[in-house]
């Protein structure tokens, strides 16, 4: 397929019954790409940290969609899968440590009241700052370099005159069920659904990391297609960002445990940051068992294969 741009968006704009695959996964991955290329003055600006966390998941959500769309579209060299993976990890550490100053800046520090915690605590801030301003210049020299500004001109090549394969031709409400059904499976077949919460340990607790991660593919994937489902559909994924932020306390909880590990000062005990990452990884967990279960009940997966394969969900099932 060889189109011009104008000709692609009137495509585009077409009734969905007239949407092909191909077409559906043009405007997709421009989408995400435009929205990278937005963000990248701001976040060279380094004034807000919300520019980076945008371009972030933009990067994030083009991976997702090449992944999606890997045997749809015919991407050049500098723009496949490979060169975002890589400026996604580079933006990714920048911004994890931007969540990790301000969780210990805005949340844990003011409620620590002994002195010597929070002298604690500030150095282990300022040497998080220090680690920050190396990322920073990292960030900088990437999204400087010329192997970012060749992934930009691939972008700019495909998207004049993209190239797709024969599948994109096919409508696109004909194969979406085949598009979504292997990540429910990969969902489904985690191995953290078998981890009970008085099993939890710090030998198993990157598992629910994992299972966090699934969690977020499978909401950066269908994302791109809730206009297509109904209400149903958007509870299921309501419900699944739910158990990803949950998880991801959890996580957070487990990166400030290992910081602390790491650099904050062997003589203090941080009786009370302790307690706060304690109660952190309770509320993370009050209601893990109840979505273990359901997750592991068959009629709740025969539910959900319903839901992504009929594109018109049946009655959730009852709780017995």
């Amino acid at each position: 397929m060889k189109e011009t741009k104008a000709a692609i968006t009137a495509l585009l704009e077409k009734p969905t019954s007239e949407l092909t695959l191909g077409r559906f996964a043009y405007d997709t991955i421009q989408k995400q790409y435009l929205h990278i290329i937005k963000q990248e003055k701001p976040v060279l600006a380094d004034k807000d940290p919300e520019y980076l966390h945008q371009m972030r998941v933009g990067s994030r959500r083009l991976y997702t969609a090449l992944q999606v769309f890997e045997g749809v579209v015919q991407l050049p060299k500098a723009a496949q899968l490979a060169r975002v993976r890589s400026l996604t990890r580079v933006l990714g550490n920048l911004r994890d440590l931007d969540v990790q100053i301000a969780s210990l800046q805005d949340n844990y520090l003011p409620q620590v009241t002994q002195k010597s915690e929070q002298r604690s605590l500030i150095e282990v801030l300022d040497r998080l700052h220090q680690r920050r301003k190396k990322a920073f210049a990292e960030t900088k020299e990437v999204l400087t370099a010329s192997r970012y500004l060749d992934l930009k001109k691939a972008y700019e090549s495909w998207l004049a005159q993209p190239t797709c394969t024969l599948i994109a031709n096919l409508p696109l409400l004909l194969v979406l069920p085949d598009l979504l059904s292997p990540l429910l499976s990969e969902l489904l077949l985690h191995p953290g659904w078998l981890i009970p919460v008085n099993e939890l340990s710090p030998d198993n607790v990157h598992t629910l990391h994992d299972l966090r991660k699934a969690c977020k593919h499978a909401r950066y994937q269908t994302d791109f297609f809730l206009p297509f489902y109904g209400e149903d559909f958007k509870t299921w994924m309501k419900e699944v960002k739910t158990l990803q932020e949950n998880l991801g306390q959890l996580q957070d909880t487990e990166v400030l445990r290992l910081l602390l590990q790491e650099l904050a000062p062997p003589d203090c005990k941080m009786k009370d940051l302790n307690h706060m990452i304690q109660q952190q990884r309770h509320q993370a967990l009050e209601n893990w068992e109840t979505v273990r279960q359901k997750y592991l009940d068959a009629k709740y997966r025969d539910y959900l294969r319903h839901l992504l394969l009929t594109l018109q969900a049946p009655p959730a099932p009852q709780s017995t």
